[in-house]
């Protein structure tokens, strides 16, 4: 026996007529997302703007234990992402669909749970790691005090990115923007009052605002519970119910799928990092640069992003309803959708750089004249990269909801790093392109893995992808 009601759930979205109501159902569930990752940046530079106030060492440690916490939460968000196409096929199946729901959802939970134990003590030795890597003292003994009071918030950041997710998947991904909405207040408040003192609060400083993190990734988790009992579709798939019973098939699905996943983010997270360090070998002026043009395509990759994380759920219905068709429409049209719009970013890129990087900094100010035109040179290689980068994380989502994730890890480990970041030292180092060497050495990363990929999904019935292998 098992709790709830036991009567199949219908599709989350009926099967599409035709491409149209497939694009009009794909644009419906990918646009929250799409405002909910770009929220998600924004508080992410909500403690960059605080703690740079303090000071340049206190921004350094902020920076420092920042990037290797998001580096391994993402990395176990990746993880427990799995749960996707999993609920996506068992929907499109709809047989016993809400006790096979619930099953992949709970073991998710678990999964992302023990992930996240395994992550904290990690972060619990995050000013010795700092030391190992060679960093400053003083900004490894910074970066481990706010990593022992952020480490904390890593199981509340886990569920509430395994609680969207299943929110998505089962057809209420609008809750994404306002819960993000949320946590961006949250963490506002919470910096407000906890850096600087305000209020009648203490004066913490660094401390204060990896406090700000853990009330912001935990407001977010307690706000999808709370949607989750008072929603009444999510309601009535009781999610929660005998949460301590162990499906350990179920578990073992999500972990063999859900590694590949894991390991993708962080090879296309470290090409990144790997890139910033190289430029750092070059020069302040080039770093300067790096990072503000890296923003600017960061910002529009959201598009694709969401689109892609859309793709998996509605090619996994249409996987698990064994309906080839809608398999090849829903691909289509995800991969349509998310290459046209970079298509678009990528000419505003081309014909404005100058409009976009006075977003960031004064580009008429003398003590960025050395910036600007380096911007501008990597943003013309960004421009091309825009194509092939949403092409690749589009592709990568329309495998997943086929829930074919290990050859596309491998692919992302030989087109990130041996050409990829082979390339951008080989032209960073080896000619006179230097910086714009290292871009279009990552241009040529993802252009690879975008060809690969989609090759992989053009080859899906040959290769034989479209067998469902559901626990």
């Amino acid at each position: 026996m098992h709790a709830g009601p036991t009567t199949p759930a219908p599709l989350a979205e009926p099967r599409p007529a035709g491409w149209r109501d497939e694009l009009i159902a794909l644009t419906r569930l990918a646009t929250p997302l799409v405002a909910a990752n770009l929220l998600q940046m924004a508080v992410a530079a909500v403690d960059v703007i605080f703690v740079g106030r303090l000071g340049t060492l206190e921004l350094a440690a902020a920076t420092m234990g920042v990037f290797l916490f998001n580096l391994l939460l993402y990395a176990v968000i990746g993880l427990t992402s799995a749960a996707a196409p999993l609920i996506a096929a068992e929907l499109g199946q709809r047989a016993h669909a809400v006790r096979e729901v619930r099953r992949s959802v709970r073991m998710a939970m678990w999964v992302g749970v023990a992930a996240s134990l395994l992550v904290m003590a990690v972060l619990a030795n995050g000013e010795r790691l700092l030391l190992l890597a060679d960093q400053d003292a003083r900004v490894a003994a910074g970066a481990g005090r706010f990593l022992d009071i952020l480490l904390w918030s890593v199981i509340p950041g886990v569920l509430a990115g395994v609680l969207r997710t299943v929110a998505a998947a089962l057809g209420r991904a609008g809750w994404a923007f306002p819960v993000t909405g949320l946590a961006l207040g949250l963490s506002v408040l919470a910096n407000w009052l906890l850096v600087f003192g305000n209020a009648g609060f203490p004066r913490l400083g660094l401390e204060g605002s990896a406090i700000a993190s853990v009330v912001s990734l935990t407001g977010m988790a307690a706000a999808y519970l709370l949607i989750f009992a008072v929603d009444r579709r999510l309601r009535r798939f009781r999610l929660f119910g005998r949460w301590w019973r162990p499906e350990w098939s179920r578990a073992r699905e999500i972990v063999r799928l859900g590694v590949p996943i894991m390991l993708t983010w962080l090879f296309e997270g470290a090409l990144f990092g790997g890139a910033a360090i190289l430029m750092g070998l070059i020069g302040v002026t080039e770093v300067a640069a790096h990072a503000v043009a890296l923003n600017i395509a960061a910002v529009a990759f959201q598009v694709p992003f969401g689109v892609a994380q859309a793709a998996t759920i509605r090619v996994g219905l249409a996987f698990g309803a064994g309906d080839r068709a809608w398999v090849a429409r829903a691909g289509r049209t995800a991969l349509g959708l998310g290459i046209g719009f970079m298509g678009v970013s990528a000419v505003a890129m081309w014909l404005a750089p100058r409009l976009f990087i006075s977003a960031y900094i004064d580009v008429d100010a003398a003590q960025n004249a050395a910036v600007v035109p380096l911007a501008m040179q990597y943003l013309a290689v960004a421009a091309v990269f825009q194509l092939v980068d949403g092409a690749q994380a589009v592709g990568a989502g329309v495998l997943r909801g086929v829930q074919d994730t290990r050859v596309p890890m491998l692919v992302a480990l030989f087109g990130y790093w041996v050409v990829g970041f082979g390339t951008a030292a080989a032209l960073g180092f080896g000619t006179a392109l230097a910086g714009t060497g290292i871009w279009i050495g990552l241009a040529a990363g993802l252009l690879v893995v975008s060809v690969l990929l989609l090759w992989r999904w053009s080859a899906r019935e040959r290769l034989g992808l479209l067998t469902p292998r559901l626990a």
